[in-house]
């Protein structure tokens, strides 16, 4: 058996008593590794730790964060395809796709490394005579971070980087699922210089490990990406222990597609956005509203480039899609394609490929005839599977694109101008593209959206600013 991952905390790899083998979904004989799987003891220990750590890292200079942050971005960087290579083995999206997310985990880290150069606060006049008014913002404390497998080092990047940078300490628990890019993160933090106790891995089950952070009375904060009835259960929890709580969670994203629409772009945008990553991202797009005069050349045209698309190891350079993420995920793809063969008219694709090694594999589906009230267009399947709507007009479009009770992305394909500026404004979405794929966005501005798919403020940009620290205002009597 190889060497064990461990937990870090105290600046130190733990002890522990348990471990897992993180396979591989595309190959389920290659094994990534051994992980330890963690207790509320190893978390209760890295909450001392983080303690004990504060206040040195919270009153630090903001060139020691900045540098210890930019450290890291530059070492990710340098290491993106032995990293991506690791990340594309333990959850499956195509290898170019892994160094791309690896390389934008490195971006993060520079950027944040910067913002924590940026703090700024006011100086306001009082409306009393000879007082001083200064408002500043303070680090939060312990921060609790629980992420996702989707994205295995970007996600962990993108709330790491500003608890950090902004001067809390952190406990991150990654998910079970893939704990390998974490793990990553941690050493690179340690070979870079970060303080013991500043930042802590505790890998390990939700129901425990997870748990534990939502129990803990020294965790001043929550930030949570997964699924919507994980993120009602972290809300609770925080409301009981006064955390304050970010979350994001699901999404039923829809992309408009209008009959002046360039129907080659709306189809490279819609294959790209809701099969890339076996579908397996928020942001896709999983419901295709299209306007009744474009609608048959469009399904014509997404059938054509489906049957384009190479899926496999995703450590074969040619191939476009890899493996579902595990057998649980695979195995509730391929129910919802049942439920689409009796909601909709037709169902192209989706089935389920035995290939030469043993992985969790599947075709693309897209449903065809549907309504927006079929539950495959109200529930979030997670995973490379669409459905296309057709509409009457924009108006109608509108509609049924805000008719979810979800609001992250949403994205609509038109050559006019009026339209898009309308859907823009209109539209009940955290995030609109336009002539793009929903999924796909940049590090340096706000990242989250509405309804159920969001609560808090925002993520990633300046804005993470609102969310890792706390406002003081102070005044000074100068008469």
């Amino acid at each position: 058996m190889s060497e064990v991952k461990r937990n870090l905390i105290a600046g130190q790899w733990a002890e522990f008593t348990k471990s897992k083998s993180n396979k591989n979904p595309a190959d389920l004989t290659d094994i990534i590794g051994e992980y330890a799987v963690g207790s509320e003891q190893d978390v209760n220990a890295a909450v001392a730790s983080a303690k004990n750590a504060f206040n040195a890292w919270a009153t630090a200079s903001p060139q020691v964060r900045h540098d210890l942050l930019d450290k890291v971005g530059n070492l990710m960087a340098a290491r993106s395809q032995e990293i991506g290579t690791i990340l594309a083995r333990e959850e499956g999206k195509s290898l170019a796709e892994a160094v791309g997310e690896t390389m934008r985990a490195s971006q993060v880290f520079k950027f944040f490394a910067g913002e924590a150069l940026r703090m700024t606060g006011d100086n306001i006049a009082s409306i009393r005579p000879n007082i001083n008014i200064d408002v500043t913002r303070e680090p939060l404390g312990i921060v609790g971070i629980i992420t996702p497998w989707n994205f295995p080092i970007a996600i962990p990047a993108w709330k790491i980087a500003p608890a950090l940078a902004f001067g809390n300490c952190v406990i991150i628990k990654p998910a079970d699922l893939t704990p390998a890019c974490a793990h990553i993160i941690a050493e690179l933090l340690v070979e870079c210089g970060a303080p013991d106790g500043v930042f802590n891995l505790v890998m390990g089950r939700g129901s425990v490990v997870g748990e534990a952070m939502l129990n803990h009375p020294d965790i001043a904060a929550i930030t949570f990406t997964g699924s919507v009835e994980t993120g009602k259960h972290v809300a609770l929890k925080c409301t009981e222990t006064h955390k304050k709580f970010q979350l994001e969670m699901g999404g039923k994203n829809p992309m408009v597609i209008l009959d002046d629409a360039d129907l080659d772009l709306a189809v490279a945008a819609c294959i790209n956005g809701a099969f890339y990553s076996t579908g397996q991202r928020c942001t896709a797009p999983s419901r295709f509203i299209v306007q009744k005069g474009i609608h048959d050349a469009f399904v014509a045209k997404m059938k054509q480039e489906m049957t384009k698309l190479t899926i496999g190891n995703p450590l074969d350079s040619t191939v476009n899609i890899g493996p579902v993420v595990n057998e649980q995920q695979l195995k509730s793809n391929l129910a919802y394609i049942e439920l689409a063969k009796q909601e909709a008219d037709e169902v192209f694709g989706g089935e389920q490929i035995n290939l030469d090694q043993q992985g969790y594999y599947q075709r693309p589906a897209l449903f065809i005839g549907t309504t927006n009230d079929m539950r495959i267009n109200q529930e979030e399947i997670f995973g490379p599977c669409a459905s296309v709507i057709k509409v009457e007009d924009y108006d109608e479009a509108l509609k049924v694109a805000n008719d979810t009770g979800f609001g992250l992305a949403a994205g609509i394909c038109t050559q006019s101008l009026k339209y898009a500026t309308k859907f823009k404004r209109q539209s009940e979405a955290g995030m609109v593209m336009v002539n793009l794929p929903t999924a796909g966005v940049d590090y340096h501005v706000p990242f989250g959206g509405r309804k159920g798919s969001s609560y808090g403020a925002r993520e990633q940009g300046q804005y993470a600013v609102e969310f890792f620290t706390i406002v003081k205002t102070a005044y000074t009597f100068a008469g």
